[in-house]
Formats: structure tokens, sequence, C-alpha cells
């Protein structure tokens, strides 16, 4: 069982690019990715659809890859690493708890999905019917368990379920072009009609948390080439292939439940089960650094990160239970405001004044760092009120510019009074 929480990974354990990419695909390689593309379409033309998912998940990769170049250089997870933009304790206490609630309500959101569709696969096929709140407390309990064996649990868990879904989304694909036809999907319109900026922070919610907390599982990078490797094959592609394939059959069953969806293509059964897989990789992630963030939080022991791991999944697992699905584009244009401004402070910390420096990274440590606190803030107000341009952007940049501004301000300033 892995010990390692906010410690530095020994280099004896970094693992190789195509290990942490395997991880990265079995977390975009699942039900949401799939509902995210659903999302999209249900207010887009198919086209222009693809075309805001794309725009999305490659906001996402610019931010990840810094996020991840610096987990590689230290070694340590997001709220470590967020500890010099931040402070020691305003990454304590700040930035682990938005973390937490972030991957807690992921995993109540995954739990839902794997509840539902393992409900419908014993009413379909064996006439036994169990609700939909059962089934996700079943489920969630169960992928708990190699949440709290750690990375290797992970690791080996993605061997079996991302070849598994993308088998099932190949097939549904396949369905639906037989099926409907290219030109009715080409001609489909939609009920609703979305902004790009809307349907961009979509995509962008879909995975804003992932990209921020790359540090996480970059961290077991040997170098910075693999810590960007890891993320561009492992998110991208994974990401597109899914969110175009929950897009069409949302096309074809007029809703985003791609249990429904699949059922109407005559794969309840199959695709029923491939889907609990599939969610059991990604919430296997969601609770996994969701633990961390608590750890931090709470300034617990190493050894402490299995329970804590625990303790994030049964949280999540209640949600579920309360129907946290239910306010899912909801929970989506949260996440979009909330978590990108994170990663636009900690990259003009890190990158721009600190110059990619460890030492500098860590000589500027301190307690409470109101540069960070007051440029996260603003990031959040921007990227949550402002309507024009694409809401994760406008957040990042704004988080950044503050950041930069009062940083170079403060340091004129100290150089003008140690002058006097």
């Amino acid at each position: 069982m892995e010990q390692h929480a906010l410690d530095p990974i020994p280099e004896s354990e970094k693992r190789p690019w195509y290990s942490i990419a395997l991880i990265w695909a079995g977390s975009m390689i699942c039900v949401s990715s799939l509902m995210v593309g659903g999302a999209i379409v249900q207010g887009m033309p198919l086209l222009e659809a693809i075309i805001a998912g794309a725009i999305g998940y490659t906001i996402i990769i610019v931010y990840m890859t810094f996020q991840g170049m610096q987990g590689a250089d230290l070694g340590v997870p997001t709220v470590v690493t967020s500890s010099s933009a931040f402070g020691r304790e305003g990454a304590r206490f700040i930035i682990s708890t938005i973390l937490a609630i972030s991957c807690i309500g992921w995993f109540g959101v995954q739990a839902s999905v794997c509840g539902a569709a393992f409900s419908q696969i014993m009413n379909m096929w064996l006439g036994i019917y169990i609700p939909v709140w059962l089934s996700g407390l079943v489920w969630g309990i169960i992928m708990l368990v190699t949440a709290v064996y750690g990375y290797k649990a992970l690791e080996y868990l993605n061997y079996i379920a991302i070849p598994a879904l993308v088998f099932l989304s190949i097939v549904g694909l396949i369905q639906v072009l037989t099926t409907f036809g290219i030109e009715n999907l080409i001609n489909y319109v939609p009920k609703d009609r979305y902004s790009w900026s809307y349907a961009i922070g979509l995509a962008v919610g879909g995975f804003a948390v992932g990209g921020v907390i790359a540090a996480d599982f970059s961290r077991y990078a040997k170098s910075r080439k693999d810590a960007l490797t890891s993320g561009l094959v492992g998110v991208w592609p994974a990401g597109m292939f899914l969110l175009v394939v929950g897009a069409l059959l949302t096309v074809v069953a007029g809703t985003y439940d791609i249990t429904i969806a699949l059922a109407q293509l005559g794969l309840g059964f199959v695709g029923a089960v491939i889907l609990i897989l599939a969610t059991w990789t990604t919430n296997t992630v969601n609770a996994y650094s969701g633990g961390l963030a608590i750890v931090s939080l709470f300034n617990m022991e190493n050894k402490l990160r299995p329970l804590m791991t625990f303790i994030a999944g049964a949280i999540g697992t209640v949600l579920a239970i309360m129907g946290i699905l239910n306010y899912f584009t909801s929970f989506l244009t949260v996440l979009t405001a909330s978590i990108p401004p994170i990663a636009g402070s900690m990259i003009a910390d890190y990158w721009i004044c600190k110059k990619g420096n460890r030492n500098m990274w860590e000589a500027g440590i301190v307690d409470i760092n109101w540069i960070g606190i007051a440029s996260l803030v603003i990031g959040f107000i921007v990227a949550l009120f402002m309507k024009t341009g694409i809401s994760a952007i406008n957040g990042i940049i704004s988080s950044m510019v503050c950041y930069l501004v009062l940083y170079y301000v403060l340091k004129v300033s100290k150089s003008a009074t140690a002058l006097h």
C-alpha cells in the first residue's frame, strides 16, 4: 500500500512517461467524458460541438503541462507545489479545501453514473430492481479499495478498463453511423443554442480539476519531458475520442444519459458492464487526490493517506446517494470558474517569478502569500461573472496577471524602502 502523501517521491520509485499517461487516459476514458460531449451537443450543431470540445481540452493541456512539469521538478503533489504561490498555510487551508471538495464532488458524480448503470444491468437482464442510490453506495465502496492502495492499483486497473471502454466506444460509434447515417448526424439541429464560451467552458469543466492536480501523478515522472508527454498523450486523444462518441450517442438518443443511449443501440448489458469499469478507474483518481488534499488540510502524517482516501470516497458516495448527478452541468460551471485560476497563480509564481528554479521556489515559501490568495479571488470573480470570452481563460489570465503585478509592485516597493 502506497505511503507517500506529501513527501517527495524517491528516485527509485519514479515511473516511465507511458505509465503516467495510462493513469491520465484512465481518468479521461470514463462516463463523464461521454457526458461532456453530450452536454455540449445539446446546445450546438455536431461539428461546432466537437470544435468547442477540442478548444476546451487544448486549454486544459496548456496549463496542465506547466502544473505537471512543476510536479516532476519537485516530486510532491499539488497541495505542496502550491505552497509558494499561496503560502504554506494558504495552500493548506484554501487550496486543499478547494481541491478536496472538487475531487469529492467528482467522486459523487461518477458513483451516481456507476450506480445507474448497475441498476440497469440488474433490471434488464435479471429482472431485479435495485434502487440507484443503493447501487451507487455499493460501487462507491468497491471503488475505494483501489484508491486506498494507491498508484500501482490505479495502474493495474487501467490495463483492463481502458481497452474495454475504447472497444465499447468504437462499437457504439459504428452502430450510430450505420443506423442513422452521417448525413442525418451532420444535419442535426440542437434544441438550445449555447454560446461558444459556455460550450468551451463545459469542456474545460469536465477536466479542470485534472489539469490543476497534474502534480499528484507527474511527481512520479523522471523529467519535465516525461511529465509533458504523459499529459499530452494521456489526456487529449482520449478526451476528444470520448467527447465525439458522447456527442453522437446523445444526438441519437436525445439524452446525455449514456446508459439509455447504449440501451437504444442494443448495447445495454455489455455497455453497462464496461461503463462500470471505466467509472471505477476515474473514481479511483478522484478519491486518491481527494485523500491527498485532506492529508494536507489537516496537516496529517503520510501514513494516514489511505484512511483519508477512504474518507474522501465515503463523502463522495454520500453525495451520490443524495443525487449530485442532477446538478452535473451546474457543477461543471462552478469548477470552470474556481479551479483554473489556481493554476494561473501557480504558473506565474513558479515559471515567471521563480524562473522554474527549485531553489528560488523553496526560498519563496512563507506562511501566507497574500499575493497568491488575492490573485486567486480576482481570477475566480472574473471567471464567474465576466460574460465575454471563455471563462477558464479569463480566470487563468486574470489570476496570472494579478499575481505578476502585485509581485513586482511589492518587489519594487521593498527595493525602494531598502534604499532609503
